[in-house]
């Protein structure tokens, strides 16, 4: 049979890392269609080897055709055009956070929950995860079958690459701005604020941290927070699993970071909890893993695993990634093997 996958959001950062997985991995694939707003229409850009032209998204016809849709073009364009396409006969996996809580649509981390995928999914939707949530879920998951997980603590350190290349962009413009000055970022940090402009981030990100992303609830909590309390209960199927969230955007530009504590149905140590760690899939172990080090590896990696001081049934752990590969374009494409793998696409 011929197969036909579409990336939507072909130009954007993700669609760009699945480009380039495309040609590393062995999807097999007989066409690639490349699917982006109306202003990137017409570009040529290099899939495999072959000069592909971008079409719109907005085309009536663009998912004709498609068996397999790859989404990456934000939550309103998913929301809006995932169900044509699969009206149009293909599978879909998201990357937004459009369906991820819907109940029909499986919320997939494929070393995590693949087994949901026996089974076609029924609104022919998968979701990908928030890319913070898609970091813990790992060592999460090889924690909780080893030693029973009954919740979590998190303190996330995200990437301006979370925002998308417009969040890598005023990074680095702001940051152009100010690496000039030193006196001023140590004398006077508000006037340096002042001096930069943001309209991606909630405030200037250049040699800054940010703690809020996103809407703030009724509660003081943002969505960002609430992704990862509510993406982790559907993945590991624990639905009242208690999660305290704090999000922090930090001037990285690729690659999350989490601070970890979690606490067991049993006892647990450190030594203990690596060799667990140490046996799960695409999951490794290092002594100090940092974003920098890590970007453009596509393997979650744990560090600073600790025994709690206090309760001999918690643990403390560092965990990080690269929010683009893992936290978003690999992990997309590894759903599309497991949908083509069990006969659905």
């Amino acid at each position: 049979m011929t197969r036909t996958v579409a990336i939507v959001g072909a130009t954007g950062a993700v669609g760009r890392e699945l480009r380039r997985l495309l040609a590393e991995r062995d999807l097999p694939a007989d066409e690639i269609r490349l699917v982006a707003s109306e202003r990137s229409a017409g570009t040529e850009l290099t899939v495999r080897g072959e000069q592909v032209t971008v079409r719109a998204l907005s085309d009536p016809d663009v998912f004709e055709g498609v068996d397999l849709a790859l989404f990456s073009a934000g939550g309103g364009r998913s929301k809006e055009y995932a169900p044509q396409a699969v009206d149009a006969g293909a599978l879909v996996v998201d990357n937004s956070s459009a369906w991820r809580l819907d109940p029909q649509v499986p919320l997939v981390v494929t070393e995590v929950n693949a087994g949901v995928l026996d089974q076609r999914p029924p609104r022919g939707i998968v979701a990908n995860p928030n890319c913070t949530t898609m970091v813990a879920m790992l060592p999460l998951k090889a924690l909780h079958d080893a030693f029973g997980l009954t919740g979590f603590t998190a303190t996330s350190f995200q990437a301006a690459g979370g925002a998308g290349q417009k969040g890598i962009d005023e990074l680095m413009t702001q940051a152009r701005e100010l690496i000039d000055d030193p006196e001023l970022l140590r004398s006077d940090g508000a006037a340096a604020a002042k001096r930069v402009s943001h309209e991606v981030h909630a405030a200037p990100l250049a040699f800054n941290v940010v703690p809020k992303m996103g809407e703030v609830d009724e509660r003081g909590y943002t969505d960002e927070e609430m992704k990862l309390q509510n993406e982790s209960r559907k993945i590991l199927g624990i639905a009242d699993l208690p999660v305290t969230p704090t999000c922090v955007r930090v001037p990285v530009v690729v690659g999350h970071a989490i601070q970890v504590r979690a606490t067991f149905s049993r006892e647990v140590t450190a030594s203990a909890a690596l060799e667990v760690l140490e046996a799960f899939p695409n999951l490794l172990t290092d002594e100090l893993p940092t974003p920098l080090e890590w970007a453009g590896r596509s393997e979650t990696v744990v560090g600073r695993v600790r025994d709690d001081l206090v309760d001999p049934q918690a643990l403390n752990l560092w965990v990080t990634g690269d929010n683009l590969l893992k936290g978003a374009a690999l992990n997309t494409l590894q759903i599309a093997e497991e949908l083509i793998a069990r006969g659905h696409a």
